[in-house]
């Protein structure tokens, strides 16, 4: 079975790369890009879609298949497990990099200049 399109939890994002990322966005489809669970307990058709056909701009926007042999659950796991890893450092380097622009002073100069212009004086 191949994700179903037509599911209301479906969705799909394209990037100027190309690349386009399929999943459900509930996170029920432990297999997505390629596969929902046969058995989902959440699938709902997309009331717009009802009778909807693809038209031919569609085409080639099939997922190719998963690789041959390989426990696609724990590759995507593990594909996870190194986005969550590096998420933390990201988020603190942007941070940073916006306070630069910013102007924003040092860490702990904040926190002086908060207690000079308290209100509570």
């Amino acid at each position: 079975m191949a994700m179903r399109e037509d599911c209301k939890h479906y969705q799909s994002r394209s990037y100027g790369s190309g690349e386009a990322a399929r999943f459900c966005v509930l996170d029920l489809a432990p297999e997505a890009p390629w596969r929902c669970p046969a058995d989902c307990p959440r699938y709902e058709r997309r009331v717009g879609d009802v009778g909807f056909v693809r038209g031919i701009l569609a085409k080639g926007t099939d997922v190719p298949p998963p690789p041959e042999g390989v426990d696609v659950s724990s590759v995507l796991d593990q594909a996870e497990d190194i986005v969550n890893a590096v998420v933390p450092d990201a988020i603190a380097d942007e941070r940073a990099r916006r306070a630069k622009e910013q102007g924003v002073a040092g860490p702990g100069v904040g926190d002086k200049l908060r207690r000079m212009f308290r209100r509570d004086r």
